[in-house]
């Protein structure tokens, strides 16, 4: 329907009609359209699926007063044609009873429109496992075949965000985003080893070659040692190598390492740009067009903080990296951060890639270890000091034990106490970069490719008795 009768329906429609309803002296409009599906499993069956769909509308008023540029924010779900002149009111208001806000820029203009921004919003269904569900059906009798037990879930998720704003931007992207995690367990419950995926289809995922390599995990575990904490040679998967290096990623925001505030910040004032990270010639790097791992090609923001503006709604995005050939390069920073530091604008991206190690596969590395530990994931990560980025956390779902080159056994877990920062540079070596789902951070960031990476001494605090 037409967005001028007041009975807009379709995101574009609505975009367009809060754009016109706007009083305000400038106005961004984004809404998101989300649509998820999935299926869930226990004991080698599956127990439930579903899909929903929603709507998420995001209206940032700019209002211009004698004391600067302030803004106000209003985000709400499910909204009718009937409601959305509430809804921008209130961003109104909101923005009038707010003071000056740091953060004012002119709103971005003369980018591009997005090609099918008037198109439908994309959607998942259940169709997307139509070739995954079977798949697991034939995972499912070779576990229970073979004595073990299959727990898990696999979710797809489709956002198609439309962004508008009082300066002309009609932009748009659709965002696939899949998740799959399954868990073995031995029948009395004393073994579990996980494995998870990250996919955009869950056409590149094998429920037969994860079984494969769960069967592998829980025959470890059949021979049990009990280690007393310590620093150990520890081989890190890309999944522990992704979720400590996302947590690094949060903490690198330029203005809080240029006030002292981080790891990131230079003795006496200023950043560590520019400075060594890591003896190994490795590349941390986000690009919104990397094969796999697509991500917004602009900003989207709902809302402002250390790394994010609302001012640079519409900002287009492009590869960066923030740690090249093994120094550090780049902090995330807004329009108004990178004036205030003297950085150069590197908003953050939706994806993270580590490039630069050799092309041995974790199997290879292990061979190659005398004496060691092999992790399987981390969990629970929680910041101790951001002044070195301590981070501590437990280990979860195998640690095991390796001698001679082969896993002779599965150990127990352990509390860790690291820096991501600081692993990078005690790191010795590091494997083949491939995509890795992050299982801490696997509700907010998923797409990411790691490599393996070996550090000789990595800081077991203590022992736990997670499992």
């Amino acid at each position: 329907m037409s967005a001028r009768n007041g009975k807009a329906h379709t995101p574009h429609e609505i975009v367009e009609r809060a754009l016109e309803l706007s009083r305000a002296d400038g106005c961004v409009v984004v809404a998101d359209e989300h649509s998820t599906a999935n299926l869930r499993w226990a004991g080698n069956a599956l127990t439930t699926n579903g899909v929903t769909r929603g709507r998420t509308l995001t209206v940032i008023a700019v209002v211009d007063g004698k004391e600067g540029t302030a803004s106000g924010v209003v985000s709400r779900s499910a909204v009718t044609a009937e409601e959305l002149e509430p809804l921008v009111r209130a961003a109104e208001a909101a923005a009038r009873g707010a003071g000056p806000a740091e953060d004012a820029q002119p709103l971005v203009a003369d980018v591009p429109a997005s090609p099918g921004f008037t198109e439908p919003p994309a959607e998942t269904s259940s169709a997307v496992f139509d070739g995954f569900a079977p798949a697991l059906g034939d995972a499912f009798a070779r576990a229970r075949s073979g004595g073990r037990e299959l727990y898990g879930f696999a979710n797809h998720e489709m956002v198609s965000s439309y962004l508008g704003s009082s300066t002309g931007l009609r932009l748009r992207h659709d965002q696939p985003t899949g998740t799959l995690e399954i868990n073995a367990k031995s029948p009395d419950r004393s073994r579990s080893a996980w494995a998870g995926r990250s996919t955009r289809d869950f056409t590149d995922v094998d429920p037969a070659a994860l079984d494969a390599e769960l069967a592998v995990r829980l025959g470890w575990a059949e021979r049990r040692v009990e280690l007393p904490a310590g620093r150990y040679e520890t081989l890190l998967p890309p999944t522990a190598v992704a979720d400590l290096l996302i947590y690094q990623l949060w903490s690198s925001a330029a203005r809080d390492a240029a006030e002292g505030r981080t790891v990131f910040s230079r003795p006496g004032g200023g950043t560590r740009v520019g400075e060594t990270l890591s003896a190994l010639p490795l590349t941390l790097r986000s690009d919104p067009h990397e094969p796999g791992l697509e991500c917004a090609p602009f900003v989207l923001a709902h809302s402002s903080g250390d790394d994010r503006s609302v001012f640079d709604n519409g900002l287009p995005l492009t590869s960066t990296e923030w740690v090249s050939g093994g120094a550090l390069k780049h902090l995330t920073s807004t329009r108004h951060s990178a004036a205030l530091t003297g950085l150069p604008v590197a908003p953050a991206i939706g994806n993270l890639i580590l490039d630069g190690g050799t092309d041995r596969s974790l199997q290879e590395m292990v061979a190659d270890t005398d004496r060691g530990l092999l992790l399987t994931c981390l969990w629970y990560i929680r910041e101790v000091d951001p002044a070195t980025l301590l981070l501590t956390g437990l280990t979860r779902d195998g640690v095991y034990l390796v001698e001679n080159g082969e896993v002779t056994g599965e150990v127990n877990n352990f509390r860790f106490n690291e820096s991501p920062v600081d692993l990078l540079g005690r790191a010795v070596e590091a494997g083949r970069t491939e995509k890795t789902l992050p299982r801490e951070w696997s509700d907010w960031f998923t797409r990411a490719a790691m490599p393996p990476l070996r550090v000789p001494d990595f800081n077991m605090s203590s022992v736990s008795q997670g499992v």
